[in-house]
């Protein structure tokens, strides 16, 4: 079984069908599956390459609407959850901007691609405020 890899914000990237590091790695058919469907529910305006729907993991460069990683390393901490202004502004944005796709996930994905997404994504606040016992 693979251990969970939650990121600054809360998401958790071993479940994420775009993250690629190993032992996480994905084919190429999967990638363009994960593209066709970021279209679907509306992430994206249009099919992404496999390089660009591809992620390993975040980083302080990295574009990031919120610029969680960011954030986090100006204020020493590794993740939001252990933050003492958690959850700011900012997060809080950023959890009604994910919650946002849950019906379009619901309506457009399979059970088993919403169980995958509601892991990756859906739960973030939930394993912000575990991180954070």
């Amino acid at each position: 079984m693979k251990n969970k890899i939650i990121a600054a914000c809360g998401n958790d990237c071993s479940a994420c069908p775009r993250y690629i590091t190993h032992p996480y790695e994905k084919t190429a058919e999967e990638l363009k599956h994960t593209a066709e469907l970021w279209m679907k529910i509306g992430y994206r305006d249009h099919i992404v390459t496999n390089e660009e729907i591809s992620c390993t993991g975040c980083k302080i460069d990295n574009w990031c609407r919120y610029q969680v990683v960011k954030c986090c390393y100006e204020k020493g901490v590794i993740w939001c959850g252990d933050c003492s202004d958690y959850p700011c502004d900012n997060m809080k944005e950023c959890f009604e901007l994910t919650r946002s796709f849950d019906p379009a996930c619901r309506r457009v994905c399979s059970d088993e691609e919403y169980e995958t997404l509601k892991t990756a994504f859906f739960e973030k606040e939930k394993n912000l405020s575990t991180k954070r016992k």
